[in-house]
């Protein structure tokens, strides 16, 4: 099958070669490139009923790898399932301007934090206003940074219940089914938040300035490129509501686990292309097909690469692990719903739950067990 990881091996070296790259995208790289190989080690066993032996090679789990996404993703909705409301949920995206895009890429880690902080500030504030819920509200953000043509496009989904708990934590305030905030209203919120944050950025000097974008180290230029970023109207939309928590998780887990481009995407790989499907959403939501020289396409895709430790999807309100105890446990009260319970199951049952897969059964007799004989060393010659 073409992946990711074919177009690695094939063209990855000499993209490296040809840049000086940071170390949290060589990891993604090299992890991508070793994914169940031999390099990474692994593991022997034998049927103990009709003695057949199978090799299983270990996972980079590297979040960047569309190979070790799918089981990541069913444990993460699985874990999140403790945390569902019974109301309807909305969908909001907030973007940054692309004018933004430069300055992002350079400085990933602080304009990353200045946008969950800016979103978050912006819904959590607007919640407890009297014109709109007068309510304390939580949430689940994701960061995505790519568009389907894996141009850079960082943006921030968010998932929020349809009302909030009230002041005094006696009841559920609900929602009309429309968001109840106004997207223009969250738009210039957002914007002047995002904004402040930044002057902060530039004037406690934790912005770099590569050539490329280097006449922004000036303080008026930088005053009008921000100056020119209030005037814009920046894109915040609603999606129409859930009707129900479960499905909201199933379409949460889409997003979660999502990397910039999953192998089912990718239609071609050979020395001089790579072609993908892709869906333009500025045209009726076609499908098209898109052809890149491979080094672009690995430099398209490494824009991607989140910084290392970089937390990308992020519970507040009364979602967020300071309030679960308390206001979250408050809310199922109200509801009458009990605190859900996880089944104390064993790595081999969860992975049927989840996947479906049975994992120790022998696949050549269906009978037997798969036993552990023997375990294979690594010899990645990677950097670490």
């Amino acid at each position: 099958m073409n992946s990711l990881q074919e177009i690695i091996n094939l063209h990855g070296e000499a993209y490296i070669k040809s840049k000086k790259l940071p170390s949290n995208i060589l990891k993604a790289l090299y992890s991508i490139k070793d994914c169940r190989t031999a390099a990474l080690g692994g593991h022997v066993y034998e049927c103990d009923e009709c003695a057949e032996t199978k090799v299983s090679y270990n996972s980079c789990r590297n979040r960047h790898c569309p190979k070790c996404q799918a089981y990541a993703k069913e444990m993460w909705i699985y874990e999140r399932s403790k945390a569902l409301l019974p109301t309807h949920y909305f969908h909001i995206v907030f973007t940054i301007p692309e004018q933004l895009n430069s300055l992002t890429l350079f400085n990933q880690k602080e304009m990353y934090s200045i946008l969950f902080t800016s979103v978050s500030e912006t819904l959590l504030e607007l919640a407890k206003d009297k014109k709109y819920l007068n309510a304390s509200i939580g949430f689940t953000t994701i960061l995505h940074t790519w568009g389907q043509n894996l141009m850079f496009h960082p943006h921030i989904h968010c998932i929020v219940p349809g009302g909030g708990l009230s002041f005094d934590n006696t009841k559920w305030v609900k929602s009309k089914k429309k968001f109840f905030i106004p997207v223009k209203v969250l738009s210039r919120i957002f914007r002047g938040k995002f904004l402040y944050y930044l002057n902060e950025l530039y004037l406690d000097n934790k912005l770099k300035f590569p050539k490329n974008i280097s006449e922004l180290s000036s303080r008026n230029i930088f005053n009008s490129f921000k100056d020119n970023l209030y005037k814009k109207e920046w894109i915040v939309y609603s999606k129409a509501p859930f009707s129900s928590a479960e499905y909201v998780l199933q379409y949460l887990g889409r997003y979660t686990h999502r990397v910039a481009i999953s192998d089912n995407r990718i239609i071609k790989v050979d020395n001089e292309k790579v072609v993908f499907k892709w869906r333009d959403y500025k045209d009726k939501n076609k499908e098209k097909v898109m052809s890149l020289k491979p080094i672009e396409f690995i430099r398209r895709f490494t824009m991607h690469v989140l910084p290392d430790r970089f937390v990308k999807i992020r519970h507040y309100g009364i979602l967020g692990n300071r309030n679960k105890k308390l206001k979250f446990k408050r809310c199922l009260e109200i509801f009458r719903v009990k605190p859900k319970e996880l089944e104390n199951l064993s790595s081999a049952e969860l992975f049927l739950k989840l996947t479906g897969i049975k994992i120790g059964k022998c696949k050549n007799c269906e009978k037997g067990n798969l036993i552990n004989i023997g375990k294979i060393m690594p010899r990645s010659t990677s950097p670490p």
